[in-house]
């Protein structure tokens, strides 16, 4: 009963109004501020935590390319015998003074790994076996440069990684390896980075793939495997590299990203705790509750008091309209407080008076006719038949922007704008001369607005079977739907312009394919004559999706398409990648639409095969390179099981091509090597498979030849590498080839078993004299 009463009261409906309407406002401003903050800070951090992890990914690559490219061309200048290196192992490690300075500790090994020298003396590894490491394995059976997973070293056990490189004789026999070792909680590697804070909280950790904690931030853990359950620490694991939204095992939400290292099998973890990353956003919204709480508490009384100020005159007027319905009051009722006040007020005595005054049916009707126009939406104007005004209703008076008194007796043409009056008299003097509605649209004379007032006017004749009383004309302002249809039209030429412009092709279909829009760019994908709206765009064109032509049904079944690489072709046969957009229009609707935009797609396409070609093959000689080479050698053993005949794999090493080098130069053997591939390619079939594995050395797969004809094909291209020559200043250069050759077997699981036996069959081909084909026999 309380609530009701409460509510009876137009003083506590209107602050309820508006209270609530400042609530909304500011709960609406508040939602949309934080949540377009919050996404703004979210895409911040998880681009400061991904460009943090890139950049130490990339300084780390940098550090270790450096000290990996140093140290080989180091061990290449230790050319010598194989005793001279050994009685000179000390001179020569005592003589780098920069490996000195990028390594922790530097080593010489001879061939059956053993420590011959070392920097700094003070580890005491002279003598010290390192044939069972694992980095020793690897560099003298593959013979080339390295960095080795992380070990523990003999120097107190503390975590280190080696970067080596073989060391050859002048006949290029291994004789040795040159060893640069790192200590990861040392200052030349990653101790400065493990130490990086991301805001105050976040760190860096770096990881092996294989699962070995090389450095982290917050626990300091050095040589440990990763306990972390984490999914996406799992997918780094398996070459993932991005940035995500995840939580810890302590359920902590944070935002990671995982940055892949290119020179060796880690990556590097930047993790920011989300809490932190958007506490900015948090501290707003809280802020924002209090200043709303604040203004509501401010607000409230001062509305109160404020409406009760502004409806007191009202009830006053309630009061004297009551007294003067009785009878008690003579004198009309006072017009106190605002406009609308004395509005009802004028209105009141008016009625009262024209009550009082007006005798006789005539009087009724027209009382009548008065206090139903003073409430009605639109404006209505009485004229006598010379056009004097005698009635406007308040609604005409708030159009026109003058009151009744000032309007009575006006003639209703001085109302309209001088621009439009001789047109609009004409015109409504014919209508009434044919005895019709006079319909128009002018503009009026309003004094206090400071631009015209577009109306739309109806006039007709008020008349008895006698004579004609006058007119009746109805008013209603259309200024603002003019202004919002001028709007309109001028969004609509504007979005025209955009799409005019636009280098994407934009078009509007029908439900029957039928073009009903299109931007200019369109034209250069149809390749249509003249003018193609109104044709039907699949008759146009064709439109595939992975070897599946779409049509105009096929369309019409999907929701919306954001970013479907198609291939466009037209009626003149051009061809064109496309990235296709569709969205529906009142789709399962009357007058359904199909909106598409076409962006050509075909540069980034041709970029990306270009890079994909850059990544497998070798830039000189247009070969494969060594990683396309171990793709191709690991398809070709999984594929021998099902071929009747053996693959051989064969790797040619070149002869007497250091000379060429020096004397004739840098572009000379390079010039060699380009005719050398053109040689190796022209002599095999197109399904084998030829690669420039590094330097001078060369290999050649063939799948399912079998031995007897790979011997034939070998002995052919060694024939044809010394055979050819080429000429400079009246020189003559020229390489021969030491071929080593060996079977494909069912029981090889690794390229690294066969390309060593090639590889050994090669060095005793160069051993023999050179210029020869060795097999080398599979083991039993």
């Amino acid at each position: 009963m309380l609530i009701r009463d409460w509510f009876d009261s137009l003083v506590n409906r209107a602050v309820l109004l508006v209270v609530g309407v400042v609530i909304l406002t500011a709960l609406l401003v508040a939602l949309a501020g934080s949540l377009l903050s919050r996404s703004e800070l979210e895409q911040q951090a998880t681009n400061q935590v991904a460009t943090i992890a890139q950049l130490v990914a990339g300084e780390l690559d940098d550090k270790l390319s450096q000290r990996l490219n140093t140290l080989s061309h180091v061990a290449q200048g230790f050319t010598m015998t194989e005793a001279a290196f050994e009685a000179r192992a000390k001179i020569l490690l005592r003589r780098q003074v920069a490996l000195q300075h990028l390594f922790d500790g530097v080593y010489l090994f001879d061939s059956k790994g053993k420590v011959i020298a070392e920097h700094p003396e003070a580890f005491n590894l002279l003598g010290a076996d390192a044939s069972s490491r694992s980095y020793f394995r690897e560099v003298s059976t593959q013979l080339t440069p390295s960095i080795s997973e992380p070990y523990r070293s003999h120097y107190e056990g503390k975590p280190a990684v080696m970067v080596a490189a073989p060391v050859f004789d002048h006949q290029q026999r291994f004789i040795g390896m040159l060893g640069g070792a790192i200590s990861l909680a040392g200052e030349h590697l990653i101790e400065e980075f493990s130490d990086i804070l991301i805001g105050k909280t976040g760190y860096l950790t770096i990881v092996t793939r294989s699962g070995i904690i090389l450095a982290n931030g917050r626990s300091g853990e050095v040589m440990q495997p990763v306990k972390s359950t984490n999914p996406v620490l799992k997918s780094a694991m398996d070459g993932f590299e991005g940035t995500a939204n995840t939580r810890t095992s302590n359920g902590e939400s944070i935002i990671l990203s995982v940055q892949q290292m290119s020179e060796v099998p880690w990556f590097v973890a930047a993790v920011w705790p989300s809490g932190e990353a958007y506490a900015p956003a948090t501290r707003i919204k809280d802020a924002f509750l209090w200043i709303l709480l604040a203004v509501i508490l401010l607000v409230v009384p001062l509305v109160m008091w404020r409406f009760r100020r502004l409806m007191a005159p009202l009830q006053e007027l309630g009061q004297q309209v009551h007294e003067r319905h009785l009878g008690v009051r003579n004198k009309p009722v006072g017009g106190i407080g605002g406009s609308e006040i004395r509005q009802v007020a004028d209105i009141f005595n008016m009625v009262m008076d024209e009550r009082d005054d007006v005798l006789g049916s005539l009087a009724e009707r027209e009382a009548f006719f008065r206090s139903i126009t003073s409430g009605a939406p639109i404006g209505i104007v009485q004229a006598d038949v010379l056009g004097r005004i005698e009635f406007v209703n308040p609604e005409f008076e708030n159009i026109i922007g003058l009151d009744l008194a000032e309007l009575t007796g006006a003639h209703l043409f001085d109302c309209v704008s001088e621009e439009d009056r001789d047109a609009v008299i004409s015109r409504w003097q014919q209508s009434l001369e044919q005895q019709e509605v006079y319909r128009d649209s002018f503009r009026l004379k309003a004094p206090h607005s400071p631009r015209p007032v577009w109306c739309q006017a109806m006039t007709a004749s008020l008349e008895t079977p006698e004579k004609v009383m006058g007119t009746i004309t109805v008013i209603r302002d259309i200024s603002h739907e003019l202004e919002v249809e001028e709007a309109l039209r001028d969004e609509q030429h504007r979005a025209e312009n955009i799409l005019g412009v636009m280098q994407d092709g934009v078009m509007m279909v029908d439900t029957g394919g039928v073009i009903r829009y299109a931007n200019h760019a369109v034209g250069r994908f149809l390749n249509a004559d003249g003018e193609h709206l109104g044709k039907n765009v699949f008759e146009l064109v064709s439109i595939d999706h992975e070897d599946q032509a779409l049509t105009h049904e096929w369309f019409l079944g999907r929701d919306d398409l954001d970013s479907l690489y198609v291939t466009l072709r037209n009626r003149s046969g051009d061809v064109f990648d496309v990235d296709l957009s569709m969205i529906h229009i009142r789709q399962g609707r009357q007058n359904e639409r199909l909106v598409f935009v076409l962006r050509d797609d075909t540069e980034r396409r041709r970029e990306k095969e270009r890079l994909s070609w850059e990544a497998t093959h070798d830039s000189l000689t247009q070969l494969l390179n060594r990683r396309a080479f171990t793709v191709s050698l690991n398809k070709c053993l999984s594929d021998g099981v099902r071929q009747e005949a053996r693959s051989v794999l064969m790797l040619i090493d070149l002869d007497h091509f250091k000379p060429v080098n020096d004397e004739g130069g840098h572009l000379l053997g390079d010039e060699l090597l380009r005719r050398l591939a053109d040689l190796f390619k022209e002599s095999v079939r197109q399904t084998d498979t030829v690669a420039r594995l590094g330097g001078d050395e060369f290999g050649i797969i063939l799948p399912a030849c079998g031995l007897t004809r790979a011997k034939t094909l070998a002995e052919r291209i060694r024939a044809g590498v010394e055979a050819l020559e080429i000429e400079q200043e009246g020189r003559t250069f020229g390489v021969t080839a030491s071929i080593g050759m060996t079977e494909l077997l069912a029981a090889d699981r690794e390229p690294k078993d066969v390309i060593a036996r090639a590889d050994e069959a090669a060095y005793v081909a160069k051993f023999r004299g050179r210029n020869r084909v060795v097999v080398m026999p599979a083991p039993e």
